[in-house]
């Protein structure tokens, strides 16, 4: 097998699904009173500022050790799906990436949709949710931001362990006419500077699943979240700052790990 497909491999920890509930109140029922929100049961864990940091590392064991325990779960096609998808758009990275490196059509729109505005906007969703949480005495507002907190975190770490391993290059970094397929370790050894996931897109689609399926009987919501966070991924391909694949597992990763290790469903 080529080296190129060596980080495919890390695509199978996003389809972990614990057999316990982590309690996040009334799913989604927004406009239930703060009080009617689940207890802890005995194997639960709280969404609170203390347990944060406990829930964070509890969810960062489960990511890590899926790869030992997918035997023992039936969930063989998911991730054989996932990885087979990512693999073969790994394979026309270099067919589908050049068009875009070289077209200036996406000018304005990478300059309002710029790397920073979109870390930005990602950033003030669970903020803003959060203040709306604390001003209007609502638990389940501040606990949605926590729970997408805990997203964040537990996406971008992994996210950063990958980058740190696989040091792809990004298509920015190439000529407009460069060799696209060579990408993989080719960036100088440095925390989390490789391309593959997209940052950007593993932050947005952690917060948008969060929100889509705490506020899921606002059948609006899920369609806005989903498609701000398809947005954000659109823009990281228009600013030839990852390739589609790099993308692609970016969403993956984000989706998964917030519904399947975060919220536990």
């Amino acid at each position: 097998m080529s080296l190129r497909f060596l980080p495919m491999i890390a695509v199978l920890v996003c389809f972990a699904r614990p057999a316990t509930a982590q309690s996040v109140g009334p799913p989604d029922l927004p406009h239930q009173p703060p009080a009617q929100e689940t207890a802890p049961g005995p194997h639960q864990q709280s969404v609170s500022w203390k347990g944060l940091i406990p829930n964070i590392a509890s969810d960062q064991r489960r990511i890590w050790s899926f790869p030992f325990h997918i035997v023992q779960r039936k969930e063989w096609l998911p991730v054989i799906g996932a990885v087979a998808t990512t693999s073969a758009l790994i394979a026309l990275d270099e067919v589908d990436t050049p068009p875009l490196r070289r077209t200036t059509d996406f000018r304005s729109f990478n300059t309002v949709v710029s790397s920073r505005n979109t870390a930005l906007f990602t950033a003030a969703v669970p903020a803003s949710l959060l203040a709306a949480g604390y001003i209007g005495r609502d638990s389940y507002s501040r606990n949605t931001a926590l729970l997408a907190g805990e997203a964040v975190a537990d996406s971008e770490m992994l996210a950063v362990v990958i980058k740190t391993l696989d040091r792809r290059k990004r298509p920015e970094n190439f000529q407009p006419q460069g060799n696209f397929a060579d990408s993989w370790f080719e960036t100088k050894s440095s925390l989390g500077r490789g391309s593959f996931p997209s940052g950007h897109t593993i932050a947005a689609f952690s917060i948008a699943t969060v929100i889509a399926r705490r506020y899921g009987k606002h059948r609006w919501v899920p369609y806005l979240a989903y498609a701000a966070a398809g947005t954000v991924a659109f823009s990281r391909l228009t600013a030839s700052a990852h390739f589609p694949s790099d993308v692609f597992a970016g969403g993956v990763l984000g989706y998964s790990i917030s519904r399947f290790i975060v919220l536990r469903h």
